[in-house]
């Protein structure tokens, strides 16, 4: 009987954190897969203009990844693709998951957000940006940053 009570503590838990309603409001589901270039990174030819847009967790970079079982793949491949505002080497790491939403495309039914920090060369305060790779969305480049010169 305690095991049960504990069981059924912790599933409510759980589900508690995650909301039932996805708080997320650039997903696209009819965007089309992103292409890649020969150097492997995504072609990108939409700058965004909406200064949330990867910045927000509400508004994060949606880059849908499939059938691979590497599933930081498609941040590296759009994170590549990008440059400082002057074209300056990016460099980036991966600093956390966080903010649970609901998803279909999750065997838990959950997923998360990866949170990247990104910096360059003459940059005081690293940015931050949201990715989400359960879900499609349009590809931009973020306010602030600019396309790597091929």
């Amino acid at each position: 009987m305690r095991k049960l009570v504990l069981y059924i503590g912790l599933l409510l838990i759980s589900v508690s954190c995650i909301s039932t309603k996805s708080t997320l409001k650039n997903v696209d589901d009819k965007a089309p897969i992103p292409k890649l270039s020969k150097d492997n990174t995504f072609i990108i030819t939409d700058y965004s203009k909406d200064k949330k847009y990867g910045y927000n967790k509400d508004y994060p970079i949606n880059i849908f990844y499939q059938n691979t079982r590497n599933d930081t793949i498609n941040q590296q491949r759009f994170l590549n693709a990008l440059a400082g505002p002057k074209g300056e080497k990016l460099t980036y790491k991966k600093l956390e998951s966080c903010c649970p939403f609901p998803t279909k495309r999750s065997e838990m039914g959950a997923g998360f957000l990866d949170v990247y920090e990104i910096s360059w060369d003459g940059l005081k305060k690293p940015i931050t940006l949201y990715f989400n790779i359960y879900e499609k969305g349009i590809l931009s480049v973020p306010l602030g940053l600019s396309l790597k010169n091929k």
